[in-house]
C-alpha cells in the first residue's frame, strides 16, 4: 500500500502543479509548447502505469462485496466515457483540453455538449469503476481521478478565461459545463461533424475490443462475467 499511495499522490501532483499560477507558461517559455506537451504526456502515461501496477500488487482491503447491477454501471457508462474522450481529443477546442492546436472561434461540434468533454470522459469512466470494485484500493484510486478529472471544469475555465481574455463572454456562452445545459437553455443547438462521426466510429471498436476480451487480457477482469454475480 505505501508504494501506491506515493504513485498516486505523484500522479495527482503531476496534473495539479502545472495547473499553479504561472507554472505552465514558465515551462513552456523554457523548453516550448511542443517539447513541454510531449514531456508532460509522456510523464503522465509513466505515472499512471505505475499507479496501475501499484494498485494491482497493494493488499485488497473489502469495503462492500460485488453485485452484477454493479457491474452494468460500468457496461453502460464507460462507452460514453469513451466516446466524450476521443470526441474531447480530437476535436478542436479553444475552451478546455483537446490534442489539436486551436485558433480563436475555432471549435468542434462537441463543445455544444459540454466545453469539457475530455473531463467529463474522465470523470464518468472513473466513477463508474467504483461501484463494481468494492475495495480500499480501487476506492482510492478510482475516486481520486474522478476528483482530479472534476477539478479540470475549474482549472481549464480558469484557464481559458485567462487566455481568450475578452472573448471568453461570447465563446462561453454558446456552451456549458454541464453537459446540453447550454442546449436545454436556449444558447446554443446540438450539431455534429465529421470528428463525431470519427469520435463515435473509434469508440464502438475499442468497446467491442474491450467486451470481446481486451479488458481482460490487459486487466485480468471480464467485464460481461462481472454482471452475473
Amino acid at each position: 500500500m505505501p508504494e501506491f499511495a506515493l504513485a498516486l499522490t505523484l500522479f495527482v501532483l503531476s496534473h495539479l502543479v502545472p495547473s499553479l499560477p504561472g507554472v505552465r507558461a514558465r515551462i513552456i517559455a523554457m523548453i516550448g509548447r511542443k517539447a513541454y506537451l510531449i514531456g508532460y504526456a509522456t510523464l503522465s502515461v509513466v505515472l499512471l502505469a505505475w499507479v496501475l501496477l501499484a494498485a494491482v500488487s497493494a493488499p485488497v482491503s473489502v469495503l462492500w462485496m460485488p453485485a452484477g447491477w454493479q457491474a452494468w454501471i460500468t457496461l453502460v457508462v464507460s462507452p460514453i466515457a469513451l466516446f466524450l474522450i476521443i470526441a474531447g481529443l480530437i476535436s478542436p477546442n479553444p475552451l478546455s483540453l483537446s490534442a489539436r492546436r486551436n485558433r480563436l472561434g475555432e471549435a468542434g461540434a462537441v463543445v455544444t455538449i459540454t466545453r469539457h468533454p475530455v473531463f467529463w470522459g474522465f470523470a464518468l469512466w472513473s466513477a463508474s469503476h467504483i461501484p463494481p470494485n468494492g475495495d480500499l484500493r480501487s476506492l482510492l484510486l478510482f475516486g481520486s481521478l474522478t476528483i482530479l478529472a472534476v477539478s479540470g471544469f475549474w482549472l481549464s475555465d480558469k484557464r481559458a478565461r485567462r487566455a481568450l481574455e475578452g472573448q471568453w463572454q461570447a465563446l462561453a456562452r454558446t456552451t456549458s459545463i454541464i453537459p446540453f445545459l447550454a442546449i436545454i437553455l436556449g444558447r446554443t443547438r446540438l450539431r455534429w461533424d465529421s470528428w463525431l462521426t470519427l469520435a463515435l466510429l473509434l469508440t464502438i471498436a475499442l468497446t467491442a475490443w474491450l467486451v470481446l476480451g481486451g479488458h481482460a487480457a490487459l486487466f485480468s477482469a471480464d467485464p460481461i462475467s462481472a454482471t452475473r454475480y
